[in-house]
C-alpha cells in the first residue's frame, strides 16, 4: 500500500510503498477514506519524537475491508466506521472505569512502529474501539470525530451551566470544536480569541457569539465589554508556553480553567493570581467511547454542523508539502487526506 512515512525531524514525509497491514485477532482492517492531520503529529515530527518509519494518523474514517478472528458478528465488510485510535491493557483502574485513554499502558495508533496510522491506504483498529458511522455522517465528518470528541470531552470537563459565558483561547481544530460544543451545551456567550482572521470567521460559523484579535485588542477588556464580567470558564486550546498563566490572569472570581491544548515543552505559572481568585484548573486529555458516540449522534441528528472546520483535502502527492506548511502559522483548521486522490 502507499503511505506517508516519517523518517527524521526536519525531513519531509516520504510517500512510499509499504507492506499491507493485516488484522490480528480482535481487530479489523479499514480501507481509509479520509484521515486528519493533527497538531500533535506536527509537533512529534518537529521534535523527532517518533521512530524512523512511523506512519502517523490517528484521526480516520473508512470502510471495513477485513474482519479478524474473534470479532463477533456485529461488524461486516463494507461497514462505514471510525474508531478510538487506542490500544489499552483492559485491566487497570482507568480501563475498569471506562477511561481507556487514561490507561498507563495506552498506545495511540500512528505513534509507534507497532501500530501504523492512517496516513495510508489501510489501517487496523481494535474491534472494541470501533464506532459505526450512520447515514448522515460522511467520511469527512467521520475523520473529524476524534478531534471533535476531544472538544466535546473538554466541554464536559467544564461542567458548564446553561447560560454560561466562556472564553476560548485559540481557534485551531480543538478550539473550534470547543466553541461548537460550548454553544451546543447552552453557553450564552462563547467568545473566541484568535490571531488569524480566517479562523475567527470560522469560529463564528461554528457557534461563537463573538471573536477578538489578541494581537490588537485587550482580551480582558473586550470580554467584559461583551459579557459584562470576567470569564467564568476559560478553555486554553493553544497549547503554547505561557497560555495557562494567561488564562489564570484572565479568569474571574472562582472561575474555571480547562487546559485542552497540548504543550510538549516545559511551562511555568505564577500561582498567586489563581490563589487570590480561588480558581479551579483542570486538564482534558482525551475522550471516552461515549464521547465519540455522542458526537456522532449529534452530527447525525443535525444538532451540530462541523463542516466549516474542514478547510482542505489533499492526496499523497500534495501531503509532504502541505504537512510542512502546517508546522508554521497557518490559517487552516482541519486538513484531511484522501488516500485515493
Amino acid at each position: 500500500m502507499r503511505a506517508a512515512v516519517f523518517h527524521a525531524a526536519g525531513s519531509p514525509l516520504s510517500i512510499e510503498q509499504v507492506p499491507d497491514p493485516h488484522p490480528a485477532a480482535g481487530e479489523v482492517l479499514i480501507k481509509v477514506a479520509r484521515a486528519g492531520i493533527c497538531g500533535s503529529d506536527l509537533q512529534v515530527a518537529k521534535l523527532g519524537a517518533a521512530a524512523p518509519g512511523t506512519i502517523f494518523g490517528h484521526e480516520f474514517a473508512g470502510r471495513i475491508l477485513e474482519v479478524g478472528a474473534g470479532c463477533g458478528s456485529q461488524w461486516r465488510t463494507g461497514d462505514a466506521v471510525t474508531a478510538l485510535p487506542i490500544r489499552v491493557c483492559g485491566h487497570c483502574e482507568a480501563c475498569d472505569e471506562g477511561a481507556h485513554a487514561l490507561c498507563p499502558s495506552v498506545v495511540f495508533t500512528g505513534t509507534t512502529l507497532a501500530f501504523s496510522g492512517a496516513y495510508a491506504q489501510y489501517v487496523t483498529a481494535p474491534v472494541a474501539m470501533l464506532q459505526r458511522l450512520p447515514s448522515g455522517v460522511g467520511f469527512d465528518e467521520g475523520a473529524m470525530i476524534e478531534p471533535l470528541a476531544v472538544a466535546f470531552h473538554a466541554v464536559g470537563r467544564a461542567e458548564l451551566a446553561r447560560g454560561a459565558s466562556v472564553l476560548v483561547l485559540g481557534a485551531g481544530p480543538i478550539g473550534a470544536g470547543v466553541a461548537l460544543f460550548a454553544r451546543h451545551a447552552g453557553a450564552r456567550h462563547v467568545v473566541v480569541s484568535e490571531y488569524f482572521p480566517s479562523r475567527r470567521e470560522r469560529a463564528l460559523m461554528l457557534g461563537a457569539t463573538a471573536v477578538l484579535d489578541p494581537g490588537a485588542e485587550d482580551v480582558a477588556a473586550r470580554f467584559a465589554a461583551i459579557t459584562g464580567h470576567a470569564p467564568k470558564v476559560i478553555f486554553e486550546c493553544a497549547g503554547k508556553p505561557g497560555m495557562i498563566q494567561q488564562a489564570v490572569e484572565l479568569a474571574g472570581l472562582r472561575g474555571r480553567v480547562v487546559v485542552v491544548g497540548l504543550c510538549l515543552q516545559e511551562d511555568r505559572i505564577l500561582p498567586l493570581p489563581g490563589f487570590l481568585k480561588e480558581l479551579s484548573i483542570s486538564f482534558a486529555q482525551c475522550y471516552h467511547e461515549r464521547d465519540f458516540a455522542a458526537v456522532i449522534d449529534a452530527i447525525a441528528r443535525g444538532e451540530v454542523a462541523p463542516q466549516p472546520m474542514h478547510t482542505a483535502t489533499v492526496g499523497f502527492d500534495e501531503l509532504p508539502e502541505v504537512f510542512d506548511s502546517l508546522r508554521g502559522a497557518s490559517p487552516h483548521c482541519k486538513v484531511l487526506i484522501d488516500p485515493a486522490r
